[in-house]
């Protein structure tokens, strides 16, 4: 038995590669065919906002063959929480990693004691004896989203990149080495390859032939662009409209550049496929293309960052292609990031049963057999909103507990900007129902049916049934493990609706703002 490498600490970038085989008593004999899989991860990539429009080849090589899904979305809409849910599989509730900090147990190491041998990628080596590779952003720590001037870890040992382009843009840098392990891993057994991109977060340094593309593209005005918040948390509240000129300049340069920085993200893609078909081994592999969450650019006013409830922070693209997957598909199921887990797993033969994922597979719906009556109606998403103690000195007026501030004092984040929804995709109307952890506790309810840019917060005048059933719901769902969030529950009756019941138990941080 060879030694295994399961998952690692990274403090920066990591770029490395496990390697195992399980021995002859494990679930698969060596002479199986199964499937090699590709994930290519990006960072902040929205889908409700067009962010998918430069991303021709990707469109092209992975959802013309084969399906692309229209109700994705993550757990959580900040980096690591959400990439925590794509490794285990899990809701935040249960891997508890609630923010990019260490402290926030993002890649910490109660964390790596924890979580990291029950990861996805560490299963796939252990119980079906894959070679994996990883490449890119893992978990964050700070400033770990460069794209010149940064230090790789490669299986440990660190790699200093400086700011050359031909050698050191990290988009590029990622492909190459996805590229060599393909080259050079073993023809013997399957492969398991992530790809975890910085595009398009922030700085958005483009590559030099793709600086000046898209000069005349701002962020899209639509309904709910640079529009008040009105019956919205008082976070969204707060926010100044009309925008400045000035942030109204910098976030639609920030659009510009983020689409410029996913042309390279386009040529990665183009290179990993063609190096597969190069190999015979295209038609044998899953390619998955996703994002770790959205991202808002002036949508109520916000001039630009992710973490809030709507749907262009949860939302994201996912496309998949693969065997038995039928080519020009676009599927309505609603999926969701702790599902990427258990749906590889499935691929490779392992039963999601067996593991601590909340997630469920949808290997069904990709091959055409699943059941649209029998599939799941929805999802959980949570966020802990994060403040600091001491005001900031962008906004001394709000007080402590925010955060995430620009110049003219809009804020984008704070210590109870902490909410739970449910997000359904049902026949009858597609609904989010969101509560916060604040002292109003606060809920906000849309009908994205009738409204889909949720401009009007109808909680106060939806029917209380609804209100009771949907509430219930979330507390089932913010309290299950495993199993137990892959069932619909039952509705109880006697049920009366509290929405502090939600909470209780949570410790709250202290809240100054109104």
């Amino acid at each position: 038995m060879w030694r295994s490498r399961l998952l690692f600490k990274c403090l920066l970038i990591c770029v490395t590669a496990w390697s195992g085989r399980i021995s002859n008593s494990g679930a698969f004999a060596k002479t199986s065919r199964r499937p090699n899989i590709v994930v290519i991860l990006t960072d902040d990539l929205d889908v409700a906002m067009g962010g998918m429009t430069p991303l021709n080849k990707t469109k092209k090589l992975i959802g013309d063959a084969g399906i692309s899904f229209t109700n994705a979305f993550v757990a959580s809409p900040l980096c690591c929480p959400s990439r925590a849910s794509i490794l285990t599989g899990k809701y935040p509730h249960n891997h508890r990693v609630t923010n990019n900090t260490l402290e926030g147990n993002c890649s910490s190491t109660a964390w790596q004691k924890s979580q990291e041998a029950h990861t996805f990628p560490a299963l796939l080596n252990k119980l079906a004896g894959y070679q994996t590779f990883f490449a890119g952003k893992y978990l964050n720590q700070e400033k770990n989203s460069k794209y010149y001037n940064y230090t790789l870890s490669v299986n440990g040992k660190a790699q200093k990149h400086g700011a050359d382009y031909s050698k050191d843009y990290l988009t590029d840098v990622l492909a190459n080495m996805s590229v060599n392990f393909l080259e050079y891993k073993s023809s013997y057994e399957p492969f398991f390859l992530m790809v975890s991109t910085p595009a398009p977060h922030s700085p958005w340094t483009a590559a030099p032939q793709y600086q000046h593309r898209f000069d005349d593209t701002g962020a899209p005005r639509d309904p709910n662009f640079d529009v008040h918040g009105k019956d919205k948390h008082w976070l969204i509240r707060q926010a100044k409209t009309p925008m400045t000129n000035s942030s109204v300049r910098f976030l639609d340069d920030a659009f510009k550049k983020r689409w410029q920085t996913l042309l390279s993200v386009d040529d990665l893609v183009e290179k990993i496929v063609s190096s597969l078909e190069a190999r015979g081994e295209l038609d044998n592999t899953y390619i998955f293309f996703t994002s770790d969450n959205g991202y808002h650019t002036g949508q109520f006013s916000l001039p630009l960052d992710k973490r809030q409830l709507y749907e262009f922070d949860i939302r994201v693209p996912l496309l998949v292609r693969g065997p038995n997957i039928k080519a020009g598909q676009t599927s309505q199921f609603l999926v969701a990031n702790v599902d990427l887990g258990p749906t590889m797993l499935d691929m490779a033969g392992i039963n999601v049963n067996e593991t601590q994922m909340d997630g469920t597979s949808f290997l069904p719906v990709l091959e055409g057999k699943a059941n649209a009556s029998s599939w799941r109606s929805d999802i959980l998403v949570e966020y802990e909103g994060e403040g600091r103690n001491i005001s900031d000195p962008a906004c001394p007026l709000l007080g402590p507990g925010v955060s995430e501030c620009f110049p003219d004092c809009v804020c984008e984040d704070s210590y109870n900007n902490t909410y739970a929804c449910v997000r359904t995709v049902a026949p009858a109307a597609d609904l989010q129902y969101c509560e916060f952890d604040d002292n109003e506790v606060f809920v906000e309810v849309y009908n994205l049916t009738a409204d889909p840019f949720q401009l009007t917060n109808i909680a106060k005048t939806i029917e209380q049934e609804v209100l009771e059933k949907m509430n219930h719901r979330l507390m089932m769902l913010q309290s299950c493990a495993g199993k137990t969030c892959r069932t619909a529950g039952v509705y109880d009756t006697r049920f009366k609706f509290e929405p502090r019941q939600m909470f209780i138990g949570r410790s709250r941080q202290p809240q100054k703002m109104k």
